[in-house]
């Protein structure tokens, strides 16, 4: 097996697998929000790829992924509160390099807010 194999493999396992109430739920979600949506298009697509990581890292790595304007538009399209909805975190969340670094620090929300500078905080690996 190949190192990228391997590091697919982990990556998998880290991975949530939906239950059909779960999927159930999330598509009731992305038809309300895509029958409510008036917009760019694009921004659209991108609230419903917030949905899909959000259940993948949990809330917390996307806070760190997105500026605070734009988790508030993605929570407002989808019809959601992210902070309630997700989980805080999960195990592939370990794949946010920014998430990672923050855990270790004092004050996530610092981090959050850029008063402690990430590089590359939004990479996934």
């Amino acid at each position: 097996m190949t190192k990228d194999e391997i590091r697919i493999q982990d990556n998998r396992s880290k991975l949530r697998t939906l239950s059909i109430e779960e999927l159930i739920k999330l598509q009731d979600i992305e038809l309300e929000a895509t029958a409510r949506f008036n917009g760019m298009a694009d921004e659209l697509e991108s609230a419903l790829g917030f949905l899909k990581l959000g259940i993948q890292l949990g809330w917390k790595p996307l806070a760190l992924i997105h500026s605070k304007r734009t988790f508030k538009k993605y929570e407002e399209i989808l019809g959601i509160d992210a902070r309630t909805f997700f989980p805080e975190d999960t195990p592939a969340a370990s794949r946010s390099k920014g998430y990672t670094i923050a855990k270790t620090l004092t004050n996530f929300w610092k981090v959050v807010s850029g008063d402690i500078k990430i590089e590359n905080r939004r990479d996934l690996t």
